[in-house]
């Protein structure tokens, strides 16, 4: 493949750079680039648009840098490739005792989401809905499995609670894949956002429950400890409410959104056969479940 992306390259004129693939769809090229590499053309077009939109407000992102001929991507028989600045920084491996970071992640989100409003307005990008993959796939998959994870009864007591809940949480375009390893930081400031391919407009508070979720799924590698994520859920919600106020409707759904979004990845990864980690995802619903009332609580208190 590392010939094809040299031919790829002579567009710019980067052929005889260095190139060093670094995710699935993505290479750097020298120092100060990134080749990412689509399979559908609208996905790019819509990410290119997005990636102008929020670099014209301010927001760290990669520059689209346009070929020699002044187009912003290239294809072959079968891929669409555009080239981009890349950031300063790196991933976040490793928070111990860094609870500041929680803030930090609460502030960064929010100005995400306030820019994504202004990106809403000039294109078209993909309704998706928790509440109906909830009643969808997720409860086919479970009744496929039989029932393996969760009574159908329980299951069905948190659809009627999330059915209630849904029609006062706000949607807009979200980022939805929010983790350390999409946030950049550079000598511990926050440098820059990365990977927009799962963008989509959904409830906002997924993009939050999905990254406090994310971060109990990897407590170990990252060396939290359990009341250290109770102290990033508060001072998560913090930082965001700092930027961007949430209703009294979604902090009150928080939990029930978590407990959709670990159902969600049971189902998926039972559908993958991926047993291990459907049962990982499985334990942190009901770690959720037996916490809710204090989730809630740390969300709801007054912003000291």
């Amino acid at each position: 493949m590392n010939g094809g992306i040299g031919k790829v390259l002579e567009v710019w004129g980067l052929q005889d750079c260095k190139t060093e693939q670094i995710y699935d769809t993505a290479w750097q090229v020298g120092e100060e680039y990134v080749l990412k590499v689509y399979q559908d053309r609208k996905m790019l077009e819509r990410n290119l648009k997005m990636l102008e939109i929020l670099n014209e407000t301010g927001i760290p992102v990669g520059k689209v840098i346009s070929d020699k001929s002044g187009k912003q991507y290239v294809s072959d028989s079968s891929h669409f490739y555009f080239l981009s600045e890349k950031l300063s920084g790196s991933n976040i491996l490793q928070i111990g005792a860094d609870t500041k970071l929680a803030e930090t992640m609460g502030s960064v989100i929010a100005d995400l989401h306030i820019a994504f409003q202004k990106c809403e307005s000039e294109g078209e990008f993909w309704n998706n809905s928790l509440l109906e993959e909830m009643n969808g796939w997720i409860r086919e998959q479970f009744e496929e499995c039989a029932w393996k994870y969760i009574s159908q009864e329980e299951f069905q007591k948190i659809v009627l609670e999330f059915d209630t809940l849904y029609g006062e949480l706000p949607v807009q375009l979200i980022h939805r894949d929010v983790h350390f390893g999409n946030f950049l930081f550079d000598e511990g400031k926050f440098s820059g956002y990365i990977d927009f391919d799962l963008s989509q407009r959904n409830i906002r508070i997924f993009d939050l429950c999905y990254f406090l979720l994310g971060l109990l799924s990897e407590e170990e590698k990252l060396e939290l400890t359990e009341e250290q994520w109770f102290d990033f859920v508060s001072k998560v919600f913090k930082g965001y409410e700092r930027k961007l106020p949430l209703s009294e409707a979604e902090k009150q759904a928080v939990p029930c959104v978590m407990e959709c979004i670990e159902l969600l990845f049971t189902a998926y990864f039972e559908g993958q056969k991926d047993l291990s980690c459907a049962k990982d995802a499985c334990r942190i619903y009901e770690f959720v479940r037996k916490h809710e009332k204090k989730i809630r609580k740390l969300i709801t208190q007054n912003l000291s």
